[in-house]
């Protein structure tokens, strides 16, 4: 066993998991392209204040789950639990033009019990947009959340959304929710019955049966919505239901963050327990600028933990393809260098490759080659060295069937390159070089410069 392991609650990420991890952050950054958000990276701490203004200070994450720390210097600062007040806090200090538009996928830390999908350092993506209040935004932000769920492959989703009113009806909202409660306090769960006052909407976030029993019968806030939270709040409706895009009315979905207000939202992915299965939410954050310090100004966004979103991959059986091995795995059997050299050229050429080091046998080699996953394994010895020559040795018989095939339309001339579509030189088609093309259905061998010619065009031959 090694000296030491990683924290408790964290997790190393090995191929091939890494590179599933890094398919989804590419994936969804490619989405939020499409829609002109720009990527932001914020530092992974934070001036304490930020979360303790931002988040709220009667919020979980602030009370138990915070990682906080004083530096050298003295002052109070927290990592990285969620990334909204970041990229607020962001915002305030650089002023950008408005809307503020981005992306940001990096990690999170939150001290709670280590469960399926989360751990105390987990990763999360985001779309954040400050500076409109439009529920035509509002809809594009939910939009492109479900779009990068269905476009990893994600099936059995449920959207759930909610509008928690704002400064104007949330108040009415809060006074008649707190005389339920008050009447209600004995049969809440045992942390309940001792924090509900300091904030009441978390009652209806607790998922434990004593606050579920109680919940089912408290005042809803939809009932208590002002004019312009209603009118919001049904254009939003409208623009889902104009585009087919199904949701269900959850009238206990307040998150777990006191930023929140207006429209919040969560995806839950059905094929998960049902404990464990939100897989991405948000909502909009009208208040947050304000606690930081800033103007009122509106914003909207949502984050999405990829650790669950994996395991919600894994439910439906969505495969990210096999870990890929280098096109080519250089044999040296020589003194190494030109292995050293050939490598060199061949990355220059956006060939990927790999080379062994040190003084192995061509039968290690070869099986060093094989187990790297490689297409193709070029061997330099004695001979063609001497030469200049490289030996192909393709690692699957139908690669080579290919591959001969392939030299045999350039050969005949039935390889165009008159559409300019290629990458050979125009010297390369020279009676010479094409008669060492054909040598190679004989020997095996290529000019070293004719090889990474012609392999560069086979790989990306279609």
């Amino acid at each position: 066993m090694a000296l030491f392991q990683s924290p408790n609650g964290t997790k190393d990420w090995l191929a091939p998991e890494s590179e599933h991890l890094a398919y989804l952050v590419e994936s969804f950054r490619n989405q939020a392209e499409l829609a002109n958000y720009h990527l932001l990276l914020s530092p992974m701490f934070e001036e304490l204040g930020v979360f303790v203004r931002g988040v709220g200070d009667a919020s979980e994450i602030i009370t138990k789950e915070m990682y906080e720390f004083t530096d050298k210097g003295g002052r109070n600062l927290a990592l990285r639990p969620e990334g909204t007040a970041s990229v607020m806090r962001a915002f305030l200090q650089h002023n950008p033009p408005s809307p503020f538009k981005v992306w940001y996928a990096a990690p999170s830390f939150r001290y709670e019990r280590p469960q399926a999908g989360r751990y105390r350092q987990h990763h999360q993506v985001g779309l954040e947009a400050i500076g409109v209040d439009d529920p035509n935004l509002d809809f594009e932000i939910i939009t492109l959340l479900t779009n990068w769920f269905h476009l990893i492959g994600l099936r059995q989703l449920s959207l759930k959304i909610n509008s928690l009113g704002d400064d104007i009806c949330r108040p009415a909202y809060l006074q008649s929710l707190t005389s339920y409660l008050e009447k209600n306090q004995s049969d809440l769960c045992r942390e309940h019955q001792e924090r509900w006052q300091v904030n009441p909407l978390r009652v209806l976030d607790c998922k434990k049966l004593e606050c579920v029993g109680v919940k089912e019968n408290a005042p809803k806030i939809k009932d208590h919505l002002c004019s312009d939270c209603n009118t919001h709040f049904a254009t939003l409706l409208s623009a889902l239901d104009d585009h087919g895009i199904d949701y269900v009315l959850d009238d206990y979905l307040v998150r777990g963050l006191d930023y929140y207000t207006r429209t919040t939202f969560e995806v839950a992915c059905l094929s998960l327990e049902s404990a464990q299965n939100a897989i991405g939410g948000g909502g909009r954050y009208d208040n947050l600028a304000k606690s930081l310090g800033g103007k009122d100004t509106p914003g909207i966004g949502f984050a999405s933990g990829l650790e669950r979103v994996l395991l919600a991959c894994q439910s439906q059986g969505i495969s990210f393809g096999e870990q890929q091995g280098p096109s080519v795995f250089v044999i040296d059997l020589l003194n190494g260098k030109e292995a050293r050299d050939i490598t060199l050229v061949l990355r220059d050429f956006g060939i990927s490759c790999e080379r062994s080091f040190g003084s192995r046998s061509l039968k290690s080699q070869l099986r060093q080659a094989d187990k790297s996953g490689a297409k193709l394994a070029l061997i330099i010895g004695e001979q063609e060295k001497e030469n200049d020559l490289v030996q192909l040795k393709w690692l699957s018989d139908h690669k080579k069937e290919r591959f001969s095939e392939f030299l045999t339309t350039v050969t005949d001339g039935v390889y165009d390159i008159s559409g300019g579509n290629t990458s050979f030189p125009p010297e390369f088609f020279s009676t010479e070089n094409k008669a060492r093309i054909v040598q190679y259905h004989l020997s095996d061998t290529l000019p070293a410069k004719i090889a990474i010619w012609v392999i560069k065009e086979f790989l990306n031959d279609k």
